[in-house]
């Protein structure tokens, strides 16, 4: 499995942006990329998963909840490099349209906390800024 800093090649994240009762499900990162800024839970892919089953494990195991995936939504890369001027993380995020099925929200150990968020909250929150895009651009955050 390839290692998440200083990578060989791009890794491959999934997402899911969950709406319940006019609020989005988000979580606040324990681990570097955007630690301590809160954003839409998901993880890496795994090998075998298409990106429906990816989004639906990663948000079960970060936040409880069990959701169905729909389509891909919201694309971007995540990049960063060291002073150096090295590649330190480089991800491929993939966000999908989700429903949610069931589950009371409970953080995992890769999420400080976890909650439902309204527009207005999420316009207070330290949202990661690839974050605030996507809402944004989804209509669900007004400027």
């Amino acid at each position: 499995m390839s290692k998440r800093e200083y990578p060989e090649f791009p890794r491959v994240g999934v997402g899911a942006i969950v709406i319940k009762d006019g609020k989005v499900l988000i979580v606040k990162r324990a681990a570097a990329p955007s630690k301590n800024l809160w954003a839409i839970p998901g993880g890496m892919l795994e090998l075998g998963e298409t990106l429906q089953e990816g989004a639906e494990r990663e948000i079960f195991e970060e936040t409880n909840i069990r959701i169905r995936a729909g389509k891909p939504i919201f694309t971007f890369d995540l990049l960063e490099r060291d002073p150096e001027g090295r590649v330190f993380f480089h991800f491929l995020i993939v966000d999908m349209e989700a429903e949610y099925l069931a589950g009371e929200i409970k953080a995992a150990s890769d999420a400080l906390d976890v909650r439902w968020a309204t527009s207005e909250e999420c316009k207070i929150l330290s949202l990661t800024s690839n974050t605030l895009r996507m809402l944004k651009e989804l209509g669900f955050i007004q400027p």
